[in-house]
This record gives C-alpha cells, sequence and structure tokens, in this order.
C-alpha cells in the first residue's frame, strides 16, 4: 500500500491525536495509508529538554517522510497569509527527492487577499513592498512544487467560503484525488521520478 506523509500544523491543535486518527481513517477509506507526524512521545520541552526535543522530533519526521511514497499537505494558512513553515520544508523534501506531492487548504481566499488583509491588520515594516497577485492560493512556489509534484493545483474548497481549520472535507477531497491519480500511475516506481 501506498504511505502517505500527513503534512501540516494539524500537530498544534488541542485534540492533534484524535484530529490525526480521523485522517488516517480517511486515507484507509482510499486505500492509502496515513503516516501523522505527531511527536506525542516529545514530552513538554522545557529549557533543559528543547535541544532534544526538537532534534529528536526533526529525526522522527525525517524518518517518517523516508518511509512515505507521497505527501499529502495541510497548506491552510497558519500564524499568517501563507502555509506553515515546517510543512513548506517538507514539500520541499518530497520535491528534492521526486515523490508525489498533492496539497489542500481550507482557505478559500487566495493568497493576496490574505496578504492585503494582514498587512490591513497588522502594521507592515516593509510598506510599499508589492506582494504577487497571480491568482493562487499561496506564494507561487507552493502551488508550483505541487504541480510539479503531480497533484495538480492545490485543493480548495468549493464554495467562496472558508473552511474551519480543523475541517476535514478538502482534506477528503484531496486524499481521493491522490488515490486516483495514484491508481493510474500504478506502473510508475515511487521515488525513482517525479509524476506529472
Amino acid at each position: 500500500m501506498i504511505k502517505a506523509y500527513l503534512a501540516g500544523p494539524d500537530v498544534f491543535l488541542p485534540n492533534a491525536l484524535e484530529h490525526a486518527r480521523r485522517k488516517i481513517e480517511i486515507c484507509a477509506r482510499h486505500g492509502i495509508v496515513g503516516l501523522a507526524p505527531l511527536n506525542e512521545d516529545a514530552g513538554p520541552a522545557d529549557n533543559s529538554v528543547t535541544a532534544v526535543a526538537w532534534s529528536d522530533i526533526f529525526h522522527k519526521d525525517i524518518e517518517m517522510m523516508e518511509a512515505s511514497d507521497i505527501i499529502i499537505a495541510n497548506l491552510t494558512p497558519f500564524r499568517g497569509a501563507s502555509a506553515d513553515a515546517g510543512t513548506l520544508v517538507e514539500i520541499g523534501w518530497f520535491l528534492g527527492r521526486g515523490k508525489p506531492i498533492f496539497g489542500y487548504s481550507n482557505s478559500a481566499r487566495l493568497f493576496d487577499q490574505r496578504s492585503k488583509d494582514q498587512a490591513n491588520a497588522v502594521p507592515d515594516p516593509m510598506r510599499g513592498i508589492a506582494v504577487e497577485g497571480f491568482g493562487l492560493p499561496d506564494n507561487l512556489m507552493i502551488p508550483g512544487a505541487v504541480l510539479q509534484g503531480g497533484g495538480g493545483m492545490i485543493i480548495l474548497p468549493d464554495s467562496d467560503q472558508d473552511e474551519p481549520f480543523d475541517a476535514l472535507n478538502v482534506f477528503e477531497k484531496c486524499v481521493r484525488l491522490a488515490a486516483d491519480k495514484l491508481a493510474s500511475w500504478k506502473n510508475i516506481a515511487f521515488g525513482s521520478a517525479t509524476c506529472n
């Protein structure tokens, strides 16, 4: 079975374990083994264990990515106008290894509008700097990586309304797309070339 690394800032949700369980169940319904980087065994990070804890989490996540065939990334904006920085590093890791990339966002608003909204809400020290308005769901490098990785465009809500951050209907739509594309790529060896 295909193993999917379930990237995203979902690990910060107060109900992260239950949320991950629901995502893994959705993947299983579509014939995919979902691997959620929960880091539940890292324990609380206080000053005495912070260096060890972050390094352990990093290496554990790398091992999980190595064991995965694809990535399904939650690109819902996190603490700003764009996707979670850690998730973007993970997408880059999969892109660099030629492994398929699928992404979704629960935000229906496009990147340029979110950036304008944020600039209006929070003083921007870089006033006058233009933000690309290509009509994309995030910075052009993010949908570009998903396209290059074979996942098509980032999956967004069907309506023009944002979904709650922890809603899973857009995630399931992305998983379904991944399962369909993987079925059509069944003769391609994963990890040897990017599937387009």
